[in-house]
């Protein structure tokens, strides 16, 4: 089936949700003109962004035609498939009763019932927009920094105290603004860090999209230095290339950018940060994650030379790295920092309860996970992808403090 024809079937399908959907707008709402509005609204809705579906440009290096189409979705279409199961319940209810009163001879009708699942269904719709649209406008640029004290085994005592914050996942070609992320520097610069790690995911696909942020990023202080490591779409594998040797200055031309902005790319090997003769190793590898996610990541390499029981600290980008390699891998770290979840952008992050759709995929998809003694944090990233917002899910900047 071609691109068009799944379209097409697509389309076809939405407007059987729109058609049921409208007959709760419609058992709610008799002014004819009102009605009317509905379907004028709704059908330049679909236009629109069926235009901007078959004109779609995946060599364009413009990341607003994915973001408004993901908007539209999430402000106008998923909405309804959540109405459709308030309505879809209401509906089989009435079967199953109208059934039972078939045979019993009992015939009533529940007008006012009705009345009120429809306007259940519309208002849980409404809402789920008005969040969604809170979390384009607002939601993305409310970083909060979390606090984790760590106790680790081996610390020497010149580092007890020592604060570390990550950051992660800032795709900075999602945002067209670079000033409207100041507040969020500021946030890391009041934490006075002695150490700033990033763990990957820099930019969407092209290591230019960073360029009007390095002024920025070059603005945040830390006593001992500012590292960085690579996570998947940091490779462009998800871009278009007039070529491979343009492709392969990628990496290279990032490297530069962040080194411009005071961070130091770490890819597959380690540094120390000595405080009166005291040491700990922070450790960066390359992105490693479960196919088809890129597996380039090496902690034998990173980790050779490092003494076994001298405290470590991993950035790997992908968290399915912790279980299935670092925690039981012979170099002993104590500590991964990871990030690429996002959380998903999307779902529930109180103090006592966390979900996220992301959870069926990475099951450790947020905060501070142990197990065989050592620990991963996953943090919720300080950027967006694809879709131009945050639900739920709050962008993260996370400070440790060592003890």
């Amino acid at each position: 089936m071609s691109v068009q024809n799944r379209f097409l079937l697509l389309f076809g399908i939405l407007f059987l949700i729109e058609f049921y959907v409208y007959q709760a707008f419609k058992n709610l709402v008799s002014n004819s003109w009102l009605r009317f509005g509905y379907w004028v609204i709704t059908l330049l809705i679909y236009g629109f962004t069926l235009y901007q579906m078959l004109t779609f440009n995946r060599a364009s290096r413009d990341h607003h035609q994915v973001q408004l189409l993901l908007s539209l979705v999430m402000i106008f279409m998923l909405p309804k498939f959540i109405a459709l199961i308030f309505l879809l319940i209401g509906d089989i209810s009435r079967i199953f009763e109208f059934g039972f009163k078939y045979f019993t001879l009992e015939q009533k009708h529940f007008p006012e019932r009705r009345k009120f699942i429809s306007t259940t269904a519309l208002a849980t719709a409404g809402i789920f927009s008005a969040l969604v649209i809170d979390g384009i406008v607002f939601g993305k640029y409310r970083h909060t920094a979390r606090k984790v004290k760590l106790k680790l085994k081996n610390l020497p005592e010149s580092f007890k105290g020592y604060k570390i914050v990550q950051i992660s996942d800032v795709h900075s070609g999602s945002f067209f603004n670079p000033e409207k992320l100041q507040p969020a520097i500021d946030l890391i610069n009041e934490q006075d860090a002695d150490l700033v790690l990033f763990t990957g995911d820099m930019v969407n696909n092209y290591a230019e999209e960073f360029l009007p942020f390095v002024p920025l990023f070059k603005s945040i202080k830390a006593k001992d230095g500012k590292f960085s490591i690579l996570g998947n779409h940091d490779y462009g594998d998800y871009g278009a290339w007039n070529s491979k040797e343009e492709k392969a200055q990628n990496i290279p031309n990032l490297k530069k950018y962040e080194k411009e902005a005071g961070f130091t790319l770490l890819k597959n090997e380690h540094i120390s940060i000595e405080k009166n003769g005291e040491k700990i190793y922070i450790l960066g590898v390359e992105n490693w994650g479960i196919p088809p996610f890129p597996q380039f990541g090496d902690l034998d390499q990173a980790a050779r030379g490092i003494p076994r029981d001298a405290v470590k600290i991993l950035m790997s980008h992908d968290p399915t790295h912790f279980d299935e390699v670092v925690k039981h891998h012979p170099s002993n770290i104590q500590l991964t920092l990871s990030g690429h979840t996002h959380g998903m952008q999307f779902g529930i992050d109180l103090k006592n309860f966390k979900w996220s759709p992301v959870k069926f995929k990475y099951p450790k998809w947020a905060d501070l996970y142990e197990s065989a003694g050592k620990y991963l944090y996953v943090n919720r990233g300080f950027g967006v992808l694809a879709f131009p917002g945050r639900v739920g899910v709050k962008p993260e900047i996370t400070v440790f403090e060592l003890s």
